[in-house]
């Protein structure tokens, strides 16, 4: 199941904010996503599977400063086949060349010595 948590972490400095992201990135469970939201980027957000939020919430406390829990819900996922159809219809965009249109070649002899009708005699 995955999980979307939001936990409220009193965060002071620029050091505090990249260890909170550091603790949450190594949290228990298998995590897809770590980031930093609210305001005043004052809330941790971490997505993922299975993913201990008390644990989480009890290492930040310890290491950063107070924490509690905001919002803890169920990611759905979203639908990649219209995505993919998307894509696809996109890829197959007709492409049309235009030849050059075809001329046949007209060959035109001229006589070296044209016969005027004149005879010469020898």
């Amino acid at each position: 199941m995955k999980q979307k948590i939001v936990i409220e972490v009193q965060m002071h400095c620029s050091k505090c904010r990249s260890k909170a992201l550091k603790l949450a990135a190594v949290a228990d469970g298998i995590v897809d996503f770590v980031g930093l939201e609210g305001p005043e980027k004052d809330q941790v957000v971490v997505i993922g599977h299975n993913v201990d939020s008390a644990g989480l919430t009890s290492t930040l406390r310890k290491k950063v400063g107070h924490a509690k829990i905001i919002k803890i819900e169920e990611v759905k996922p979203e639908d990649k086949k219209k995505e993919d159809e998307k894509k696809k219809e996109d890829e197959k965009k007709p492409c049309t060349v235009y030849p050059y249109p075809y001329f046949d070649k007209v060959i035109v002899y001229e006589d070296d010595y044209p016969n005027n009708g004149n005879c010469c005699q020898m």
